[in-house]
């Protein structure tokens, strides 16, 4: 069973101009999908959820000649096959929990489709450009891992910003790190999103930056350390260099991070050997 639920008030808005709702105000609506929720899930079915959002179902429906007030086209978003990743499956929690997650979910989901564009673009067409596509991934998530290993225990943010092939469309992902013994486990939908976005930096060569921000337990603060990413690789940045690019985060409409303690980032793993004349990465 698959649903797509309005998570945010100004959402619902848009959208009851396609007589979706039957006159019903959002509280009303949000209060239906808490009974529909609870009635699919007491009868043991397995419910996928997606955030409906205004621009992205009106954008599929003009895409597949659906009108957006029709209950068939609403289904039918609900249950596309091209969605990025695996389903968002209800368990349970109250909509006070849920809403959140699924913005947060679809957020990813949205990352990990324009990341997924770059990457194919960057590592180009055929057998070779495959092979740079699965190498891109692997040293993401590679270099992800050593992050978390030099990061030591505790809760920290990992966030890369990068420029894909496409006119220098900018790319940006974060993602949640707790380490506990060395290790941290993966991170769900955001990991995903952050290791595609990276490995499309790296498969494209442009310039970008990944910012370590560590669990608050540096003297006075809390540890950001921080990695240049050019031609397909990442080099430790200097406290000097970390503190410019949190500098230039805030010109980007970011805050500064409180208490922010820069430091160099530490070495990472080198990209693979260059193979059949490949780009940056290799």
């Amino acid at each position: 069973m698959a649903l797509a639920v309005v998570v945010r008030a100004a959402d619902f808005a848009d959208l009851a101009g396609h007589g979706l709702f039957g006159g019903l105000s959002f509280r009303a609506y949000l209060r239906r999908v808490a009974v529909q929720l609870r009635a699919l899930g007491g009868h043991g079915f397995e419910v996928h959820l997606r955030m409906l959002d205004p621009a992205d179902y009106e954008e599929y429906c003009a895409a597949l000649g659906f009108d957006p007030g029709d209950a068939a086209a609403r289904v039918a978003y609900a249950a596309d096959p091209e969605l990025a990743g695996e389903p968002f499956v209800y368990a349970g929690q109250r909509l006070a929990v849920l809403l959140p997650e699924l913005a947060g979910d679809h957020r990813a989901r949205v990352r990990i489709s324009i990341a997924t564009a770059a990457l194919l673009a960057a590592a180009g067409e055929g057998p070779p450009g495959d092979r740079r596509l699965v190498e891109a991934m692997r040293h993401a998530v590679e270099v992800r891992a050593a992050v978390a290993v030099g990061a030591g225990d505790g809760f920290h943010l990992l966030t890369v910003r990068c420029h894909g092939p496409e006119d220098g469309e900018e790319l940006t992902s974060a993602t949640d790190l707790l380490v506990e013994r060395g290790r941290s486990a993966a991170g769900g939908r955001d990991d995903e999103a952050f290791c595609v976005t990276l490995a499309a930096g790296l498969a494209a060569g442009g310039a970008g930056a990944m910012l370590l921000h560590g669990a608050p337990s540096a003297p006075g603060g809390r540890a950001v350390r921080g990695w240049a990413l050019r031609g397909g690789r990442l080099w430790p940045m200097t406290a000097r260099e970390v503190l410019d690019e949190l500098a230039d985060d805030v010109g980007r409409g970011l805050p500064f991070p409180p208490a922010a303690v820069p430091l160099p980032g530490f070495p990472l793993p080198a990209p693979p050997s260059p193979q059949d004349g490949g780009g940056p990465l290799g």
